[in-house]
């Protein structure tokens, strides 16, 4: 349809709102062309006249539906377009077709004779289709209804000898070796639609308890961790860098006339926030240089990381436990498909697995141990008692030590969880040594056995999943700390000053978004979870 004048007379607003308007109503009444009764200061403009849109509307996307929405109860008889990706083409006549929306496949039916050769044979594995055909019901096994196509439009062709991706399974090795393929498997479909629904999940969550979203910086001077594992951010020379008088490198000279790095925590910075709008979270990328080529790390993962003033120990334990079990239900609620098939999935990997290394748990009985359990809440101290008392440290059965001041390890934490409680555990009261500058010291310890007013969140089947403190709101104990680890009170006196105007007693912790991920999923590789992973000698994609 064109307008053959008058549309100069429009406004851009008018000309805006009458596109949306002949698009919407094309949509509605199921038609290519549309006339529109639209009334200027001066004209009306009708079928009279012959109004038409300046340019063409392609309907093409309008009116295509999504196979999850189209199996969830399209009347047979109906009329539908459905675009997607070919699973399989069996005796040239059945194609199994996957949008993404589901696992599930829908059958389209192309019968025979109806369709030239030209196109049949470029329905291949991975290739793209649209098609326009009818809902009928299917006499197929494990389906009610397919489609009868009226025809086929190959919208991208796949050479069927060279795509990686065949109709069996494969090895989750082979697939991180083709990260940008392997969201076409129902594996990490149903993996990354999780991981979708847990990252609104969590906006939900805070928003709807009134938090503040707080975008901290990605590129940052300090180091919220004590760690120093981080990656430089420099735009100085890799040879032939300025050096000062000290022989060493004149970072004056770089970008931001100063050191920095990407961030490992945005936890200073969100604590800042919290002094001014009282609770915030972050959720963002951090970043770890530590050479760890382990199923538990990721040199590039994101963190959720709320900060919330006027809140102790124990407000911040409650507040993470209620975040947990919040997460979970919205998955159990809301991806009810991908948590069943990903249960089957565990179920069929566990039978592989000798006994002793099996978990005991299926995925969906473990979502459901920790939504329906109070958390059991211990001290660092009991937890080493607990430990120290067990057939498992008798028996020698610990790979690592147990003694007062070490820092638990992934053993010892799923110990206490899967054996002794069998359910999940918060441990307080951490050794100071242990532990990050910033964290409150507790009062009425002997001298070497400080401790802190931390707490660690352990789950079934992967150990810790939260950890967090509450702060050090005392100004003379704060920087009595940063002395003992070598922190430079100088350049981080902008923090210190929210001990200094106003100062209150503030908690936070964090997230792994990625551990939280492998948790509901059940996903025992943190390379699995997340789009494309980055790790010692891996940066592909």
């Amino acid at each position: 349809m064109y307008i053959e004048n008058g549309i100069n007379e429009l406004s851009t607003l008018k000309r805006i709102s009458l596109l949306f308007a002949t698009a919407m109503l094309s949509r509605f009444f199921n038609k290519k062309t549309i006339f529109i009764c639209f009334y200027t200061k001066n004209r009306v403009f009708g079928p009279g006249n012959q109004l038409s849109l300046p340019f063409e509307i392609s309907l093409m996307f309008n009116q295509r539906i999504k196979i999850k929405q189209l199996l969830s109860g399209t009347p047979t008889g109906t009329e539908v377009v459905v675009m997607g990706w070919v699973r399989t083409f069996r005796n040239n006549q059945f194609i199994a077709l996957n949008d993404g929306s589901t696992n599930a496949n829908v059958q389209v039916v192309a019968t025979l004779g109806e369709f030239d050769d030209s196109i049949l044979s470029r329905i291949t594995t991975g290739a793209s289709l649209k098609i326009v055909g009818t809902v009928v019901e299917s006499l197929g096994k494990g389906q009610s209804i397919e489609i009868k196509a009226k025809s086929i439009e190959v919208l991208g062709d796949s050479d069927a000898e060279k795509f990686p991706l065949q109709p069996k399974k494969h090895s989750l090795e082979f697939l991180r070796e083709k990260a940008h393929l392997r969201f076409r498997t129902n594996t990490f479909g149903s993996v990354f639609r999780i991981r979708h629904a847990l990252a609104f999940a969590v906006h939900q969550f805070y928003n709807d308890k009134g938090f503040v979203y707080l975008h901290t910086p990605i590129i940052t001077s300090s180091d919220a961790e004590g760690a120093g594992e981080m990656f430089r951010v420099t735009t100085l020379p890799l040879e032939g860098a300025p050096k000062n008088d000290k022989g060493e490198i004149d970072y004056t000279q770089d970008f931001f006339g100063k050191g920095t790095n990407l961030t490992v925590s945005g936890q200073l910075e969100g604590e800042l926030g919290a002094m001014a709008f009282s609770e915030i979270y972050t959720f963002g990328p951090t970043f770890r240089a530590e050479n760890s080529n382990t199923t538990r790390h990721l040199a590039e993962f994101w963190m959720i990381e709320p900060e919330m003033a006027f809140y102790d120990i124990e407000d911040n334990m409650n507040l993470a436990e209620e975040f947990i079990k919040y997460l979970i239900n919205y998955v159990l609620k809301n991806n009810k498909e991908d948590i069943d098939f990903l249960d089957a999935r565990l179920a069929e990997e566990e039978k592989q697995l000798p006994t002793e290394k099996r978990s005991g748990y299926g995925l969906k009985e473990k979502l459901e141990l920790v939504v329906n359990n109070k958390f059991e809440r211990i001290t660092y101290t009991e937890a080493i008692d607990i430990l120290l008392n067990s057939n498992h440290y008798k028996k020698k059965k610990f790979q690592y030590e147990v003694k007062w001041g070490i820092d638990l390890q992934s053993e010892h934490e799923r110990y206490l969880v899967e054996q002794h409680f069998k359910k999940p555990v918060i441990v307080t009261g951490y050794p100071a040594a242990i532990k990050a500058f910033y964290m409150r010291m507790n009062d009425g310890y002997e001298p070497g056995k400080e401790t802190v007013a931390a707490m660690d969140i352990l789950a079934p089947g992967i150990g810790e999943i939260v950890g967090g403190s509450q702060r050090e709101e005392r100004l003379e104990k704060l920087e009595a700390r940063m002395k003992q680890m070598h922190i430079p009170i100088e350049e981080m006196s902008w923090y210190l000053d929210t001990r200094r105007f106003g100062t209150v007693p503030h908690a936070g912790f964090g997230l792994g978004f990625e551990r939280m991920i492998q948790f509901v999923t059940g996903m025992t590789n943190i390379r699995d979870v997340i789009p494309f992973a980055r790790t010692p000698k891996n940066c592909q994609y």
